[in-house]
Parts: structure tokens; C-alpha cells; sequence
């Protein structure tokens, strides 16, 4: 549960940076406070999907693989990214406040912005999630510590990843991993 509680918030910070910043890069995207609720919208979608529609449209676009060649087939894959990247921004778009204007500029550009954003968010996706981890543990930590009472005083201070490395073997990379899985 914390895995998707921190991984949720983090995207969610990020993706309403994200739609602040086109929203004044461009003036046919007007966000302003809608981002709040955006996001929320924009981060589900991501999480949840974002890689349905990439599993299918990924598995449409290798049928046909064998007919392509190497620099079709890259262009059909992009082709699919893209049309989910627009699949998101639309439904994000009808759920939300944000208003849009220009087939090109409001449609079209902001897709490709968020895919770029996405790729950068793809990049320090680890930091940022371990970032937020550290701040949910030690918010949650604080009160279970305080709950504890005398009982922590008498035990020895054990690193508590070393100590889940003892009782299943698993490093925390490993359990994080399996985290994600389900």
C-alpha cells in the first residue's frame, strides 16, 4: 500500500508542475487552480491507463512487424505512444477544468509535452519515489515509535533495512521491486 501511496503522490507533484508550466508555455492551455484536480485526474491515468492502452497498442503494432521495416516499425511505435500520450491528455481535458483551444496547440503540442515531461519524470522516477518513501516513513514512524513506548528502548538499535534483509532475505531493492509487482 505505501509503494502506490508514494509513488501516486510523487507523480502527482510532478504531474501538476507539468501542466503549470504548459499551461504558461502555452497560451491556448489554460490551467491555473484546475491543476489541482488535473493532476489527480492526469496521475490515475498514468498509474492505471497509461499501460493498458500501451499493451494494447503495443500489441497491435508488433502484428504487423514483420511487413515493416526497422525505421517503420520505430515510427509505428511512436505512432502508438503518442496516440496513448493524447488518449490521456483528452481524457484528462473532459474530467477536468482545464480549457483548450487550437487543434495543433492545445491538442496536438500538449501530448508531446507530456511525454517529454513523463521521459524526465522516467529518469528520476527512483530518487523522487525514494525522497518521498523517506518523508512517508518518518511521518508514519514518528507516531508507531511514540505507540511503541518502552519497548524500542530495550531492544538494540537494529538498521530496520538489515533487518528486514534477516527475516526474508530480500534487500530493499528486491522487496521494492516485489512491491510494484502486486
Amino acid at each position: 500500500m505505501k509503494t502506490w501511496i508514494v509513488r501516486f503522490a510523487s507523480l502527482y507533484v510532478f504531474n501538476v508542475v507539468v501542466l503549470l508550466v504548459i499551461g504558461m508555455l502555452l497560451p491556448s492551455v489554460r490551467v491555473g487552480w484546475a491543476a489541482l484536480w488535473a493532476a489527480v485526474i492526469l496521475t490515475a491515468a498514468t498509474i492505471w491507463l497509461k499501460p493498458l492502452l500501451s499493451k494494447v497498442l503495443a500489441g497491435a503494432a508488433a502484428r504487423g512487424a514483420q511487413t515493416r521495416t526497422r525505421a517503420g516499425q520505430k515510427i509505428v511505435q511512436y505512432g502508438a505512444v503518442f496516440i496513448v500520450e493524447l488518449i490521456v491528455w483528452v481524457v484528462m481535458v473532459l474530467l477536468s477544468g482545464v480549457r483548450v483551444g487550437g487543434f495543433f496547440w492545445g491538442w496536438v503540442l500538449p501530448p508531446v509535452l507530456l511525454l517529454i515531461a513523463w521521459a524526465v519524470y522516467d529518469a528520476i522516477d527512483d530518487r523522487i519515489e525514494a525522497r518521498a518513501g523517506a518523508l512517508y516513513d518518518s511521518a508514519t514512524g514518528g507516531r508507531q515509535a511514540a505507540s511503541a513506548g518502552g519497548a524500542a528502548a530495550s531492544s538494540p538499535a537494529v538498521d530496520p533495512a538489515a533487518k528486514a534483509e534477516i527475516d526474508d532475505g530480500l534487500t530493499p531493492e528486491q522487496r521494492r521491486m516485489l512491491d510494484e509487482l502486486g
